[in-house]
């Protein structure tokens, strides 16, 4: 545990169920352990990877917290597991889904955390609500701003800023 708190941004995605639901949930059981500061627009959007699955609503959060990175890590799969989410294989449908996209302005990888979360730069689906709530966060290894690399991602189509109706 850190003496000071640190900056993170989470990125939250749901495909399975009631989608806008699970991400409430999701920001609750986080608010729990963390200072939620900011929360994006939710974002409904076209899946990426595996495109044969239902359709995302995805939001990105500026969270304080004092745990270290593999504290965080395991704090988010285990609500991932309260939340529904089974283990399965990459880029299946899912209830929830929370990356760590940032923490602080820190490099780390091991073989069970990548931070900045490695294809990060090329999602609009996480660069639009990042842009949102931190345009001028500067990525560590790219040095460019949220704002600058969103502007180099070319299929921003399928992010549309969701309604609940």
């Amino acid at each position: 545990m850190r003496s000071e708190p640190v900056v993170v941004y989470l990125g939250l995605g749901s495909n399975m169920g009631n989608r806008q639901d699970n991400l409430d949930k999701a920001l609750g059981f986080l608010s729990q352990r963390l200072r939620v500061e900011k929360v994006s627009a939710v974002y409904d959007t076209e899946p990426v990877g595996n495109i044969n699955q239902p359709r995302f609503l995805n939001l990105v959060c500026q969270v304080y917290t004092r745990l270290a990175p593999t504290e965080l890590l395991t704090l988010a799969k285990g609500i991932e597991s309260k939340l529904g989410r089974a283990l399965s294989k990459s880029n299946a449908p899912r209830p929830i889904d929370i990356d760590i996209l940032f923490y602080g302005d820190q490099v780390i990888e091991t073989p069970e955390l990548i931070i900045p979360h490695p294809r990060l730069a090329e999602r609009a689906f996480v660069l639009v609500p990042l842009a949102e709530i931190a345009p001028d966060l500067v990525h560590p290894l790219s040095d460019r701003t949220i704002k600058e690399l969103l502007q180099g991602v070319t299929e921003t189509q399928g992010v549309f800023k969701w309604e609940d109706n």
